[in-house]
C-alpha cells in the first residue's frame, strides 16, 4: 500500500520493555500495568485510572459500574441519549444492560452531535448522555456539560478515538462521570490491544477495579467503599461481590502503555502537522466536505464527505483509491441505525439524515504519528483528476 490506515510507533523501546517483561516470567497483571494506570490517568489530571483489555471493554465495565453505584444508580428501562455515528461498542454494553437508546443526529461538518437536536432530545426521562468526539474532534463540552448539570444527567465520555484531544484547553475524556480510553493498534498510543476507565469518584473506581476482576474483593483498596471486610482470610480471598467479567490487561500490555505515553505529545503534534497539510490541499475542493475541527482535535484521521452538489459517487471515488493502493474506510462505524443488528436494541430514532447521507458518502483515510506529506499528496494527485 501507498497510503496505510495506520501505521506501528513501537521501536526499541517497546520491544526493550516487552523483553523485560518475558525475562520476568510475569505476564498477569501486575506492576506495569499499576505504573500505566497512575502515569495515564496522571497525564490526563485524573485521580483514577484502571485497564482493561480494550476500549470495548472499558465501556463494558464502565456501563456495568454506573449500575451498582449506592446512589442514582442506572436501571433497566432508562434512556441514553446517543450520537447517531459511532463505533458498535459504543452501543453494545448500554443493550447489554437493558437501556433504552434515543440517538440523536450529528453536524456533516464535525461529525459530533447536532447541539440543537441534542437539547431538543433531552426530556426529564433521561437518565444519560454519551458523547464520542468522532475522529479525534472534540464536542463541544461546555453545553453538554450545562445541559447535564441543569437537568441532572449523567455524562459518559467515550473517549476512544481522541486521546489527547482538548476543548477550550480541557482534555476530551475528562468530563465524564466516567470516561474510556483505547489504546488499540491504530489508535493514539498503542498497547496492541488495551483500554482504560477514569473516572474522579472512588465509589466507580472500586466497582470497575472489581468487575474487570472476576467481581471479586482482591486488589480493592483498603478504605474501598463497596464492600465490608470481614476477618477469615481464607474466603476472603476469593469472595465474589459482583457480576464482573475477566476483562484484564497483561503485563505486556502495561509495559508497552509504560513506553508509549512518554510519546503521546510528539505524536500528536506530528498527527496535527499532518493535519494541516491534508487541509491546505482539500479546504478548498468544493467536492469534499473535511471535518471542521471544534478545538484541538487529536486528528486520529481525515474523514472525507462527498459534497452532494459535486457530480461524484463514492464507488469512483473509491475506484481512485483502490488504484493508488490507499486505504479507507467508513467513517468510525459509520450509521449505527442503518446497521442490521439494531434490530435487537430498544431505541427511539429522533431524526438522522446527516448520519445517513455521511454513512453512504463518506469515508476517512488514515493519518499517523509519522510526517505523511508523501502519502496525502498521493491522495490529493488520486482525487484530483476525477
Amino acid at each position: 500500500m501507498n497510503y496505510e490506515l495506520a501505521y506501528s510507533t513501537f521501536d526499541q523501546a517497546e520491544k526493550d520493555a516487552m523483553y523485560e517483561v518475558i525475562e520476568s516470567d510475569f505476564f498477569t497483571m501486575g506492576k506495569n500495568v499499576k505504573q500505566f494506570e497512575k502515569e495515564f490517568s496522571s497525564y490526563f489530571g485524573m485521580k483514577y485510572g484502571i485497564m482493561v483489555n480494550s476500549g470495548s471493554s472499558a465501556n463494558l465495565v464502565a456501563v456495568a459500574a454506573l449500575f451498582h453505584k449506592k446512589e442514582n444508580a442506572l436501571k433497566k428501562g432508562d434512556e441514553v441519549i446517543v450520537p447517531c455515528v459511532s463505533w458498535a461498542t459504543t452501543y453494545y454494553p448500554l443493550q447489554q444492560y437493558g437501556l433504552k437508546l434515543k440517538f440523536v443526529d450529528i453536524e456533516l461538518e464535525t461529525l459530533n452531535y447536532d447541539i440543537g437536536e441534542l437539547k431538543k432530545a433531552v426530556t426529564s426521562k433521561t437518565k444519560m448522555i454519551l458523547t464520542v468526539s468522532i475522529l479525534g474532534n472534540p464536542n463541544y463540552y461546555d453545553e453538554i456539560e450545562k445541559l447535564c448539570e441543569d437537568n441532572d444527567i449523567i455524562l459518559f465520555d467515550d473517549n476512544c478515538e481522541s486521546m489527547g484531544a482538548k476543548y477550550k484547553g480541557k482534555f476530551t475524556g475528562t468530563s465524564g462521570l466516567v470516561n474510556t480510553y483505547s489504546t488499540f493498534f491504530s489508535h493514539h498510543i498503542s498497547t496492541m490491544e488495551g483500554g482504560l476507565i477514569l473516572t474522579d469518584d472512588f465509589e466507580i473506581y472500586s466497582l470497575c477495579k472489581s468487575l474487570r476482576n472476576h467481581g471479586w474483593t482482591r486488589d480493592q483498596d483498603e478504605n474501598s467503599p463497596i464492600y465490608g471486610k470481614k476477618d477469615d482470610d481464607f474466603f476472603e480471598a476469593y469472595r465474589f461481590i459482583l457480576p464482573g467479567y475477566n476483562v484484564r490487561p497483561g503485563e505486556l500490555q502495561g509495559a508497552l502503555g509504560l513506553q508509549q505515553i512518554k510519546k503521546l505529545p510528539t505524536m500528536l503534534t506530528q498527527r496535527r502537522k499532518n493535519a494541516k497539510y491534508f487541509e491546505s490541499k482539500f479546504k478548498n475542493d468544493n467536492r469534499f466536505i473535511i471535518q471542521k475541527d471544534t478545538g484541538e482535535s487529536s486528528w486520529f484521521s481525515f474523514a472525507m464527505i462527498i459534497h452532494q452538489d459535486s457530480g461524484l459517487d463514492r464507488e469512483t471515488v473509491f475506484k481512485a483509491l483502490q488504484n493508488a493502493e490507499i486505504g479507507y474506510r467508513i467513517i468510525t462505524g459509520g450509521n449505527f441505525l442503518e446497521h442490521d443488528v439494531i434490530k435487537y436494541f430498544d431505541y427511539e430514532e429522533t431524526k438522522s439524515d446527516n448520519a445517513s447521507y455521511a454513512h453512504n458518502n463518506g469515508f476517512f483515510v488514515g493519518n499517523s504519528p509519522h510526517d505523511l506529506t508523501k502519502e496525502i499528496d498521493i491522495l490529493f494527485n488520486a482525487l484530483k483528476g476525477l
